[in-house]
């Protein structure tokens, strides 16, 4: 079966959001795109307290200014399209109040006609943490779990009934409801989060890992999961390409996955289906430059790719 590609729809500060995002999300479903996604950023610190995902005196990219709302920009892609799923690569969870969240992704569902993918992590910004979460940055890993709970009690039937450290529901109706059951993919790297992803998700979602890196952690997830009771059938490995295009090669031993030429570029995906990737997303807004770039790569890579039988 040939491995399913998704793109990244337009977000940040180098685009124009009032036509960008539902102009991309159509032709990318004409294309043969499966699935589009959205990232979620809040803010960009003036003074960090922290460098970029928490690495001592990395810079934050400008392409993470004024990015716009995920699921305001999911909504626009599916008042446009048909049959792509709209998938969220991440939502982070402890920035959203767990109810309000459940709802706006059932609402999406049901909008849509079941082609909603909810993607969450837990995030690293203490920045974000501080001008919008729920609970101390030391806790995140607890406000997933009860969001995911939350997810699940408000897309199951009503009455719905659920109490937890920041959510309380006593017997309510809680609508509308998502039009299928919505599968939920996680981003981990390791620890708990990764055995988070073996207990509890439909998929597993890294970004930036090279393909030998994923298939060691990808046995360690299916081995957890082995070991909760759940067979490897039970979890979809979708991984994130963030793609840094380049004029010319880039050798191997300098290169990052889905750095270097549209070749290089199409080798990366090959290299990630061959160890067990259902799916890979492009997200190919971060050094174009506007959105006919955008498309014009999205066309190239999806069927250099196809022509590859990847």
């Amino acid at each position: 079966m040939a491995i399913r590609l998704g793109l990244g729809l337009p977000q940040n500060n180098r685009y124009d959001l009032a036509r960008d995002p539902a102009r991309v999300a159509r032709a990318a479903e004409q294309i043969g795109y499966e699935s589009l996604w959205v990232f979620e950023r809040l803010l960009v610190p003036e003074r960090p307290h922290q460098g970029l995902y928490g690495i001592p005196g990395r810079a934050w990219p400008d392409a993470y200014r004024s990015v716009a709302h995920p699921l305001v920009v999911l909504s626009l892609a599916a008042a446009v399209t048909e049959r792509a799923r709209l998938g969220s690569s991440v939502l982070i969870a402890p920035l959203h109040v767990p109810v309000q969240l459940a709802r706006a992704l059932a609402t999406l569902d049901a909008v849509s006609g079941g082609r909603v993918v909810a993607g969450f992590g837990t995030g690293w910004s203490l920045d974000e943490y501080a001008a919008a979460s729920i609970a101390p940055f030391e806790e995140r890993g607890a406000v997933m779990d009860e969001l995911l709970d939350v997810c699940a009690a408000v897309w199951g039937p009503d009455p719905v009934s659920y109490r937890g450290a920041h959510t309380v529901i006593d017997e309510a109706e809680v609508g509308p409801k998502p039009a299928r059951p919505i599968p939920v993919y996680l981003a981990a790297t390791g620890g708990r989060a990764l055995d988070r992803v073996a207990r509890r998700a439909d998929g597993w979602m890294p970004t930036g890992i090279s393909a030998a890196d994923l298939a060691t952690q990808w046995r360690t997830v299916k081995e957890l999961a082995a070991s909760h009771g759940r067979g490897a059938e039970a979890l979809t490995l979708c991984v994130r390409g963030n793609v840094q295009l380049t004029g010319s090669p880039i050798s191997d031993a300098e290169r990052q996955p889905f750095t270097g030429t549209v070749e290089q570029i199409v080798e990366d995906v090959a290299a990630h289906a061959a160890v067990g990737a259902e799916e890979v997303l492009l997200d190919l807004q971060w050094n174009i430059g506007d959105a006919d770039e955008l498309l014009d790569l999205a066309v190239r890579i999806h069927t250099e790719v196809r022509d590859a039988a990847v």
